[in-house]
C-alpha cells in the first residue's frame, strides 16, 4: 500500500503539490460514486479525501451537506463504505484519507474501526470534530491499527498550538485556509500564504490546504506558497450537484477540472 511519505518524496522531486480531491463516498449512489473517483484518479489524483456521510456535518458548508443527505438517501453507511474502499484499492493503488465526524467512529467502535479501514486500504482519519486537546481518544488506536494521524490547522491557531499539532501529525497537517465551513469562494483568504510559510518554519510534516479552493489559479497559488498538497472539495462535489441528471456529464467536468489543476501545479 503505497504512504503518504512515497507520494510527497516523490512529488517533492518533481517540485509538485499533490493534488487531493474529496468527494463524499456514495454521492449520488455507490456506483455512480464509484465511477466519479475512478475519474478523478485516472485526471491525475495523487491522494484521495474522502467522506463517509454523516446527518451533522459540522464543519461542512451546504454544497458538502447535500452530498451528505444524497449519499445517506441512497444507502450508503459505514459498512458499504468500507466495501467501496476495497473496490478502490483493486482500482488503483493510492493514498485515501478519510474526512469524517466522530460518532460514526465511536458507535462502529474505535479500535475495530482503524483497524478495518486500513486493512480495507485508508491511510489516515481526520475528525473533523475532535480538537487537538483531545487527540489520544483516537492517536494510540490509529497508530496501533497502522494508520497515518492527520489534525487541522486553522488560521487563528497560535504558534505553541501548531508545534503541538505537528508534534502528532504523522501524515499531513491539514491546512484550512480560512475560517468557517467548507465551500467554494470566489477570492482565496489573504492569509493562507502567510499561513503556510508559518507552519513550514516550524515543522517538515508536510502541509495540504483546503477549504475555499475552487479554481486552478486558487491551487496554482496555494502550490507556490510552499504547500505539498492541494484539497479540493465543494468545489468538484458541485460539479455533481449540478448534472445529476446527466452521469455522463459529471465525469467529463471533473476529468477536465482536475486535469486542468493538475497542469496548473505541475511545475512549467
Amino acid at each position: 500500500m503505497r504512504t503518504y511519505k512515497q507520494v510527497f518524496s516523490e512529488l517533492a522531486e518533481l517540485k509538485q503539490a499533490a493534488l487531493i480531491p474529496f468527494f463524499v463516498i456514495g454521492d449520488p449512489d455507490f456506483d455512480t460514486s464509484f465511477a466519479i473517483i475512478k475519474t478523478a484518479i485516472d485526471a491525475g489524483a495523487d491522494i484521495l479525501e474522502l467522506g463517509i456521510p454523516f446527518s451533522d456535518p459540522i464543519a461542512d458548508g451546504p454544497t458538502i451537506q447535500k452530498a451528505d443527505i444524497r449519499s445517506l438517501r441512497s444507502g450508503m453507511n459505514v459498512a458499504k463504505a468500507l466495501e467501496f474502499i476495497r473496490l478502490l484499492r483493486d482500482y488503483k493503488d493510492i493514498p485515501i484519507g478519510l474526512l469524517m465526524y466522530y460518532n460514526l467512529i465511536y458507535q462502529y467502535g474505535t479500535e475495530k474501526f482503524f483497524s478495518d479501514f486500513h486493512q480495507a486500504g485508508v491511510n489516515s482519519v481526520l475528525v473533523a470534530d475532535l480538537s487537538i486537546d483531545d487527540a489520544g481518544e483516537i492517536t494510540q488506536p490509529a497508530v496501533s491499527a497502522g494508520l497515518d494521524t492527520v489534525f487541522m490547522v486553522t488560521p487563528n491557531t497560535d504558534t505553541e498550538r501548531m508545534k503541538l499539532i505537528a508534534s502528532k501529525t504523522t501524515g499531513f497537517i491539514y491546512t484550512v485556509s480560512l475560517l468557517g465551513v467548507t465551500g467554494s469562494r470566489e477570492k482565496l483568504s489573504d492569509a493562507v500564504e502567510e499561513l503556510v510559510g508559518k507552519l513550514k518554519k516550524l515543522t517538515s510534516v508536510p502541509i495540504c490546504v483546503g477549504f475555499g479552493i475552487s479554481t486552478a489559479e486558487h491551487a496554482a497559488t496555494i502550490a507556490s506558497a510552499g504547500a505539498d498538497g492541494v484539497i479540493i472539495g465543494s468545489k468538484i462535489v458541485a460539479l455533481i450537484e449540478n448534472n445529476l441528471a446527466n452521469p455522463k456529464k459529471i465525469l467529463a467536468e471533473i476529468s477536465t477540472f482536475l486535469s486542468n489543476v493538475k497542469k496548473t501545479i505541475a511545475p512549467q
